[in-house]
């Protein structure tokens, strides 16, 4: 009888591809946001991004991690405020579409201002306004940490999950 091939996970190392490494990150499935704000000339500019957590409690804390290169990185570090509007699985598509380099992000995405200015997308699971606390330099990101002003979310709506490079979303037993 054949034995079965042997399985081998892949591994990064330094100096590795780093398409390797990006599949290795991809083992960790993360909710899916779109981080907005109002640019220099009060016009709405936002990314989605999936790096984003809490950072503290007290005071109310989070981070999100902005590309470098995205066209709204300039206006989201310089911003005073921002929000974090965490994407329920009908979100899909604006994920997408905040995704891409589309330049018409919000024509086709309903929204309203924020308590606080920057762009609140309507049905989002989640959503943070925050105003900016710190932006950090990471590489090839900026770290924006945002302190939480107002926070709300729906109780009844399931998240959008990104895992293995792939939206997913929740399978309950």
């Amino acid at each position: 009888m054949a034995e079965p091939a042997a399985h081998h996970p892949g591994e990064y190392r330094t100096g590795s591809d780093p398409r390797t490494l990006r599949a290795a990150l991809g083992c960790f499935a993360t909710g899916v946001t779109i981080v907005t704000c109002l640019d220099q000339n009060d016009e709405p500019v936002g990314l989605t991004a999936n790096s984003f957590t809490s950072v503290s409690l007290d005071p109310p804390l989070l981070l999100v991690c902005v590309d470098k290169r995205a066209a709204s990185a300039r206006a989201l570090t310089a911003a005073g405020h921002f929000a974090v509007n965490v994407l329920q699985t009908g979100q899909q598509p604006a994920s997408s579409r905040f995704a891409t380099k589309d330049q018409d992000r919000f024509g086709s995405t309903p929204w309203s201002p924020g308590e606080f200015g920057p762009p609140v997308l309507r049905e989002s699971l989640g959503v943070f306004e925050c105003a900016t606390h710190a932006v950090h330099n990471g590489g090839d990101h900026h770290i924006v940490i945002g302190q939480v002003l107002r926070a709300s979310f729906d109780p009844v709506l399931d998240p959008l999950l990104y895992f293995r490079g792939r939206y997913r979303r929740l399978h309950f037993d």
